[in-house]
């Protein structure tokens, strides 16, 4: 999804392959008090703590917003009033 609202948003190329490098490379491992796991993959997620994480959540939210909201009509409250099927709020969405 990160990668198609990178092209959605007219990102240039290298700046893409970067960003794909950089989140391609991250890495975990999980500690208790008497065992540390080996060294795992971050496959799938936006890394927490990163600076630019949070725009590419809402660049990729967007995509998915867009693409809902043309598939649906506003809802008709009576009386000439209608409001729009989505209400997004950063990471809380409401959907009628």
């Amino acid at each position: 999804m990160i990668q198609l609202a990178l092209r959605v948003y007219h990102i240039p190329e290298d700046l893409q392959v970067m960003l794909d490098d950089y989140f391609g490379g991250f890495r975990m491992r999980f500690s208790t008090s008497g065992y540390t796991t080996n060294w795992i993959n971050l496959e799938v997620g936006i890394a927490m703590g990163c600076t630019i994480s949070p725009i590419l959540f809402v660049m990729a939210m967007e995509v998915i917003l867009k693409a809902a909201e043309s598939s649906a009509g506003p809802a008709n409250l009576g009386g000439g009033c209608s409001i729009p099927p989505l209400k997004p709020v950063m990471d809380y969405t409401t959907i009628i």
